[in-house]
């Protein structure tokens, strides 16, 4: 963990808070973690991200966990995306305005534990079931369990509130 950081790029000059287990370091000095806690910084955005961690880990590929929480994000940046490992990511208490971005999040095949609660987009209608509905392989949503009535009720609200896209068909000219 980090504190108090307004970029990424300041991560690159931060000594990392020892935590319950010191952290392995490959040759080249970078850390051996699949988990990156940046909780409780002003980050308002994630430009560098990949170059951040590419310098802060020796398997950036292998990232599981991300905790962005109390931050001051204002969307869910792209990046976090080409990170097909991830499971878990925390971004709660940030302030994310809008529930669209959440569809971002569906590029990530193995996403299973996900935060958002403390952002303005929790209090849309709908919120949770949007998520589960958009988020379907997720098993903990805001720390809470995700259980079989919970995505009974996503697909109710699924069929009640979101159009289907209409398939435009094709007719050949005879």
């Amino acid at each position: 963990m980090v504190e108090f950081q307004a970029s990424v790029t300041d991560l690159l000059s931060e000594e990392p808070r020892t935590g319950l287990r010191p952290v392995r370091h490959a040759k080249s000095g970078k850390s051996m973690t699949q988990s990156l806690w940046l909780n409780n910084n002003v980050l308002t955005d994630l430009r560098d991200f990949n170059h951040a961690v590419s310098q802060l880990l020796e398997h950036p590929e292998n990232l599981a966990w991300i905790d962005l929480s109390f931050n001051d994000l204002t969307s869910i940046d792209p990046v976090l995306t080409t990170f097909f490992n991830l499971s878990v990511l925390y971004l709660h208490g940030n302030s994310i305005q809008r529930l669209g971005e959440v569809n971002k999040l569906a590029a990530l095949p193995r996403l299973r534990s996900l935060t958002l609660h403390g952002n303005p987009i929790e209090e849309e209608k709908g919120y949770r079931q949007y998520v589960l509905c958009t988020l379907p392989h997720i098993t903990t949503f805001d720390f809470s369990g995700v259980t079989k009535a919970d995505r009974t009720t996503a697909e109710v609200w699924k069929r009640m509130n979101i159009k289907p896209k209409k398939v435009r068909i094709k007719h050949n000219a005879l």
